[in-house]
Protein backbone atom coordinates (compact mmCIF):
# COMPACT_ATOMS: atom_id res chain seq x y z
CA UNK A 1 0.00 0.00 0.00
CA UNK A 2 0.87 3.31 -0.70
CA UNK A 3 1.79 5.68 2.61
CA UNK A 4 0.22 8.57 1.43
CA UNK A 5 -3.23 6.41 1.45
CA UNK A 6 -3.22 6.78 5.03
CA UNK A 7 -0.48 9.15 6.69
CA UNK A 8 -0.65 12.67 6.18
CA UNK A 9 3.38 13.21 5.86
CA UNK A 10 4.56 14.09 2.81
CA UNK A 11 7.75 14.68 1.43
CA UNK A 12 10.93 15.35 2.74
CA UNK A 13 9.52 14.01 6.02
CA UNK A 14 7.44 10.91 4.42
CA UNK A 15 10.37 8.37 5.83
CA UNK A 16 8.18 4.81 4.29
CA UNK A 17 7.87 3.96 0.58
CA UNK A 18 5.89 1.13 1.20
CA UNK A 19 3.27 -0.16 3.82
CA UNK A 20 3.33 -4.46 3.56
CA UNK A 21 1.09 -5.28 5.99
CA UNK A 22 -1.66 -3.57 8.33
CA UNK A 23 -3.56 -4.98 10.94
CA UNK A 24 -6.09 -2.24 12.06
CA UNK A 25 -5.13 -0.91 15.77
CA UNK A 26 -2.59 -3.86 16.03
CA UNK A 27 0.13 -4.16 13.55
CA UNK A 28 1.74 -2.85 10.77
CA UNK A 29 4.83 -3.47 8.51
CA UNK A 30 6.48 -1.28 6.08
CA UNK A 31 9.42 -0.62 3.85
CA UNK A 32 11.79 1.84 3.18
CA UNK A 33 14.78 2.07 0.60
CA UNK A 34 17.65 4.36 1.00
CA UNK A 35 18.88 5.36 -2.04
CA UNK A 36 21.41 8.09 -1.13
CA UNK A 37 19.75 10.98 -2.31
CA UNK A 38 17.67 11.68 0.20
CA UNK A 39 18.50 15.03 1.95
CA UNK A 40 20.07 14.08 5.12
CA UNK A 41 22.88 11.87 3.36
CA UNK A 42 25.34 14.46 2.38
CA UNK A 43 25.46 16.48 5.99
CA UNK A 44 25.90 13.25 8.43
CA UNK A 45 28.05 12.03 7.09
CA UNK A 46 30.54 13.28 4.29
CA UNK A 47 32.70 10.44 3.44
CA UNK A 48 30.36 8.15 5.49
CA UNK A 49 26.40 8.73 5.09
CA UNK A 50 24.68 7.30 7.72
CA UNK A 51 21.01 7.17 8.28
CA UNK A 52 20.71 9.45 11.71
CA UNK A 53 19.07 7.45 14.32
CA UNK A 54 16.38 9.72 14.99
CA UNK A 55 14.79 9.54 11.45
CA UNK A 56 15.04 5.80 11.92
CA UNK A 57 12.36 5.79 15.19
CA UNK A 58 10.56 8.52 13.15
CA UNK A 59 9.95 6.02 10.25
CA UNK A 60 8.66 3.35 13.08
CA UNK A 61 6.50 5.72 14.09
CA UNK A 62 4.89 6.44 10.87
CA UNK A 63 4.49 2.64 10.20
CA UNK A 64 3.30 2.66 13.74
CA UNK A 65 0.50 5.61 12.61
CA UNK A 66 -0.49 3.38 9.70
CA UNK A 67 -2.10 0.43 12.40
CA UNK A 68 -3.88 3.63 14.29
CA UNK A 69 -5.12 5.46 11.32
CA UNK A 70 -6.65 2.06 9.34
CA UNK A 71 -8.90 1.47 12.35
CA UNK A 72 -11.97 3.14 11.62
CA UNK A 73 -11.82 4.40 15.20
CA UNK A 74 -9.52 7.08 14.33
CA UNK A 75 -10.68 8.63 11.38
CA UNK A 76 -10.06 12.13 11.42
CA UNK A 77 -7.43 11.69 14.19
CA UNK A 78 -3.93 12.05 14.41
CA UNK A 79 -1.15 10.28 16.59
CA UNK A 80 1.53 12.44 17.47
CA UNK A 81 4.79 11.21 19.76
CA UNK A 82 4.75 11.37 23.58
CA UNK A 83 7.58 9.46 24.32
CA UNK A 84 10.58 7.43 23.33
CA UNK A 85 11.91 4.70 25.79
CA UNK A 86 14.68 2.09 25.07
CA UNK A 87 15.60 3.37 22.32
CA UNK A 88 18.77 1.46 20.94
CA UNK A 89 20.41 1.41 17.63
CA UNK A 90 22.16 -1.68 16.56
CA UNK A 91 24.07 -1.27 13.38
CA UNK A 92 24.82 1.72 10.64
CA UNK A 93 22.27 2.03 7.72
CA UNK A 94 24.02 3.25 4.54
CA UNK A 95 22.33 3.88 1.34
CA UNK A 96 21.44 1.05 -0.50
CA UNK A 97 20.37 -0.68 2.39
CA UNK A 98 16.49 -1.41 2.44
CA UNK A 99 14.60 -0.65 6.12
CA UNK A 100 12.32 -3.05 7.32
CA UNK A 101 9.98 -1.54 9.90
CA UNK A 102 7.66 -3.03 12.12
CA UNK A 103 5.23 -1.82 14.99
CA UNK A 104 3.22 -3.73 17.33
CA UNK A 105 0.71 -1.68 19.16
CA UNK A 106 0.96 -2.94 22.79
CA UNK A 107 -1.97 -0.42 24.61
CA UNK A 108 -4.27 2.11 22.70
CA UNK A 109 -7.23 4.39 24.09
CA UNK A 110 -9.10 7.12 23.27
CA UNK A 111 -6.53 9.58 23.82
CA UNK A 112 -3.12 7.26 23.96
CA UNK A 113 -1.43 4.53 23.20
CA UNK A 114 2.09 2.22 22.78
CA UNK A 115 4.03 0.49 20.75
CA UNK A 116 7.23 -1.44 20.11
CA UNK A 117 9.05 -0.91 17.51
CA UNK A 118 11.68 -3.10 15.51
CA UNK A 119 14.41 -1.70 12.12
CA UNK A 120 15.94 -4.26 10.70
CA UNK A 121 18.20 -4.77 7.33
CA UNK A 122 18.29 -7.81 5.92
CA UNK A 123 17.24 -9.64 8.94
CA UNK A 124 20.15 -7.71 11.30
CA UNK A 125 18.69 -5.30 13.99
CA UNK A 126 19.19 -2.03 13.36
CA UNK A 127 16.88 -0.05 15.74
CA UNK A 128 14.80 -0.78 18.29
CA UNK A 129 12.21 1.15 20.47
CA UNK A 130 9.00 1.95 22.40
CA UNK A 131 6.83 4.29 21.72
CA UNK A 132 4.53 6.49 23.19
CA UNK A 133 2.07 8.60 21.62
CA UNK A 134 -1.13 10.82 21.91
CA UNK A 135 -4.31 11.10 19.88
CA UNK A 136 -5.49 14.11 18.62
CA UNK A 137 -7.55 16.05 16.30
CA UNK A 138 -6.17 15.67 12.69
CA UNK A 139 -7.70 19.22 11.91
CA UNK A 140 -6.27 22.13 14.32
CA UNK A 141 -9.36 24.15 16.27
Amino acid sequence: MNPKDLLPHREPFLLVDELVEIIPGERATGRWKLTGDEWFFPGHFPGRPTLPGVLMVESLAQVGAAAVLSDPRYVGKLPLFGGIERARFRRQVSPGDTLDLELTVTQLSARAGKGTGRATVDGALACEAQLLFVIVDAEAS
